[in-house]
């Protein structure tokens, strides 16, 4: 159905475009706000405009939805759409940390079909397809296998009170690529309690679903992509072994966060 090493050469060749203007690299990168509290900076916008014309160009019967472009409805009529975060992680593109990831994701009929993640300020290219697996640099993945919830292990740069029974590891702030971190077994559990758009997760929902780990929204339910509002209330990647225990431990802050 489609050419997966052209599909893998435009996603890389969408990092060499944001890594090129990475502070981190010594650029400089003219950045704003979109709204208070929400930074975008050109390298956004560099790398949407690339993939929305190469995409098209892979597969013209696909629709579009990226974080940088304005949403056109016509893509609620088709089966295929693609799924873009042009630099997910922006504030860590744009301090020069190389915590940020160009997220792609091919969706057919609200489920993810390809799942990738380009990292190239971490040297890392992640990958995904459904029933096929998933792999990091070329590395066949394996998620975490923790079956007790008290110790587990989550990117986090401070845990709230309640949660003190975790233990904190290495926070990216990219979120695909803390979700990826349970595929890889860096991480047991990756969670948030808050609306988020699909943009964020849906690459890195499936390549963490591939290695083995289960995905969810904050309430245990499955995530549907594609949707006329392309939001889901929280997210839950973790070790099968916790997620019943994890969606439990959160249940009374998700039902009193999502009503507001």
């Amino acid at each position: 159905m489609i050419d997966a090493k052209r599909l893998e050469s435009i996603v890389s060749e969408a990092g060499r475009i944001a890594l090129d203007l990475w502070p981190g690299a010594g650029n400089d990168v003219r950045t704003w706000e979109k709204t208070p509290g929400s930074p975008v900076c050109e390298a956004d916008l560099a790398v949407d405009a690339f993939l929305k014309r190469e995409l098209g160009a892979l597969l013209p019967a696909a629709g579009w939805l990226s974080e940088e472009t304005v949403d056109d409805p016509a893509r609620l009529d088709r089966d295929l759409i693609w799924l873009v975060d042009p630099i997910d992680g922006t504030r860590d593109f744009i301090r020069g940390r190389p915590g940020w990831a160009v997220s792609v994701a091919l969706i057919s009929a609200g489920r993810p079909l390809i799942g990738s993640l380009c990292a190239p300020a971490r040297n890392e290219v992640w990958q995904a397809t459904a029933g096929q697996g998933s792999w990091r640099n070329g590395k066949k993945l394996t998620s975490s296998k923790r079956e007790e919830f008290s110790g587990a292990r989550v990117p986090a740069a401070d845990l709230m009170k309640q949660d003190q029974m975790l233990e904190k590891v290495y926070q990216p702030n990219s979120i695909a690529l803390r979700m990826a971190m349970v595929a890889s077994d860096e991480a047991d559990l990756v969670a948030t309690l808050r609306w988020g758009f699909e943009w964020d997760i849906a690459a890195a929902a499936l390549i963490a679903r591939e290695a083995g780990a289960a995905v969810s929204d904050a309430f245990g339910r499955k995530l549907n992509y594609n949707k006329r509002d392309p939001r889901e209330f929280g997210m839950v990647v973790s070790a099968p072994g916790i997620h019943s225990a994890t969606v439990a431990h959160l249940a009374d802050r998700a039902s009193s966060l999502a009503s507001k």
